[in-house]
């Protein structure tokens, strides 16, 4: 969300914006640039040489996820930190970052419209800048003086004056239109609804592609995917878990929390920086997604019938066959406790084992425990063995993109073909390693049938001795709702532009006894 702001005229990150919501013209595209534009009647000896420090956190990002390959959600925070931003310009620090990273496939095809050579010809530290300066243009509620005043200045202070007069005039070349009449320009003539869409929503063709195909796989209209793009780019609210019995959300709550209304022990946090939270800290409340922890209480509340001879169920064995970094696993194990069962949780690194531990200290010892390997060779150790199995299956990620705004424009079509192999391997140990009776709950967090439906088909078609139980109703049973309509031919599949969580996909699988 853009920071609002009370002093228009003055060019700091705390008043950039103009009061009030963001409007949206009957194309669903906000329009909230002002209808006149004014610019800066300085000479340019006399505009701003000092990076401002709310850009320059964007800047930072947006070059460490280009030039080092990383994690915007990473970065963001301890960059947020090192320039002690206040809460107003961390948000519209991460707006900017954000939004820029969203916005990128549109943005550039501007941009390749206003300059003089191909976009892969720039720097890209200088891309990566008008990149910035176009999201403030175009989609964020800045005056255009202060977009291109401070954009130019952040370039003079950290890219150098030369490319600062490169980025000035490119920069007001894109001023002169708004986004609509921009994207009406780079779509006229186009008939093609997947390069339109692309365009207009700023993913590439291939995910278009998939997303179409993910919804009609799932059971949903195709004609959806205009609002499942649009969600894709929607900022999302950050989402906090109270680990059963062990963790409270009244410190939450106290800093402006609200309660989640889908799932239980949940929140819904927009106060600024989560990791000042005590509770936080310590664990016992966790940032996670609505939608993950769903899966992990439908999983663990399924009904597996009487484990022991004496009807108790105490004594479950549980795994998290693919743990890092270790969410879930935080999630499974607090159940667990309450439920008297055993936690193992799996992963094959060493360093994100290590933070699957971190993230398990908050439960008590006993519980759980933890073992680095690779998860194809679970059943070797042990055969038979789990009452429960959670595979949360390495996956494109395509269901998230909300989240994780640069991952869109990092995953190739060939990544779905390449994970589908280690899908369906993962899967295949946890049925080996299951107990007859148990359940194996196989996780993506992308709808894609060829991460999704496909690998389950394909490892129950092997086997005699599987069979899905109802995952739809597993989820209405772990909501708050109750009435989710995820379900479709016994697998289930959340939606962001449906129930504001990511797309995580759930099928239940039963080993026959």
């Amino acid at each position: 969300m853009t920071p609002q702001n009370s002093t228009p005229q003055n060019n700091t990150p705390s008043a950039r914006s103009a009061q009030g919501n963001k409007a949206r013209n009957e194309k669903g595209h906000e329009r909230s640039r002002p209808a006149v534009r004014s610019y800066t009647k300085q000479a340019p000896g006399q505009r701003t040489r000092a990076a401002d420090p709310a850009r320059l956190v964007a800047f930072e990002v947006l070059r460490a996820v280009s030039e080092d390959d990383a994690y915007a959600n990473l970065v963001l925070p301890k960059s947020i930190r090192k320039h002690h931003l206040d809460k107003r310009d961390a948000g519209f620090a991460t707006e900017l970052a954000y939004g820029a990273l969203r916005g990128q496939g549109t943005y550039d095809a501007i941009l390749a419209k206003c300059v003089d050579r191909p976009l892969e010809r720039l720097d890209p530290a200088v891309l990566d800048a008008l990149r910035i300066g176009a999201h403030q243009l175009l989609a964020m509620r800045v005056p255009a003086h202060a977009a291109l005043d401070q954009t130019v200045g952040l370039a003079r202070a950290v890219i150098g004056a030369g490319p600062s007069a490169l980025i000035n005039a490119v920069l007001r070349k894109v001023a002169a239109r708004d986004l609509d009449s921009w994207l009406e320009e780079l779509t006229r003539g186009e008939t093609d609804p997947t390069k339109r869409a692309a365009i207009e929503h700023s993913h590439p063709e291939w995910i278009v592609r998939a997303l179409r195909q993910s919804l009609v796989a799932h059971g949903r209209s195709v004609e959806e995917i205009t609002d499942l793009l649009q969600a894709d780019n929607d900022a999302p609210v950050v989402n906090l878990v109270a680990l059963p019995g062990l963790g409270s959300l009244d410190e939450a709550r106290e800093a402006g929390a609200v309660d989640g209304e889908l799932v239980a022990d949940s929140a819904l946090y927009s106060a600024g920086d989560v990791g000042r939270l005590e509770s936080v800290r310590a664990g016992t409340t966790r940032v996670q997604d609505a939608g993950s922890q769903l899966v992990a209480r439908a999983l663990a509340a399924v009904d597996i019938g009487d484990r022991t001879a004496d009807g108790s169920r105490d004594g479950e064995q549980w795994l998290d066959l693919c743990a890092g970094p270790g969410g879930k696993a935080a999630l499974l194990a607090a159940l667990a406790n309450e439920k008297g069962a055993i936690l193992l949780a799996n992963e094959p690194a060493a360093h994100r084992a290590k933070l699957v531990r971190q993230a398990l200290e908050a439960v008590p010892g006993e519980v759980w425990d933890v073992r680095t390997g690779d998860g194809r060779s679970i059943a070797q150790q042990y055969p038979d063995t789990f009452d429960r199995i959670l595979v949360d299956a390495p996956c494109t990620g395509l269901g998230a993109l909300r989240r994780r705004p640069e991952s869109r424009w990092r995953r190739k079509p060939t990544d779905v073909g390449e994970l589908g192999a280690l899908q369906r391997e993962l899967l295949t140990a946890a049925v080996d390693a299951v107990k007859p009776g148990g359940v194996v709950g196989y996780v993506t967090c992308s709808p894609h049938p060829a991460e999704t439906t496909a690998v389950v088909a394909d490892v129950l078609r092997l086997r005699n001795d599987l069979e899905l139980l109802d995952a739809g109703a597993a989820l209405d049973s772990a909501s708050l709702t109750g009435n989710l309509e995820a379900g479709h031919e016994l697998t289930a599949q959340l939606w962001p532009h449906i129930h504001q969580t990511d797309a995580m996909f759930l099928a239940l699988i039963r080993r026959k006894v």
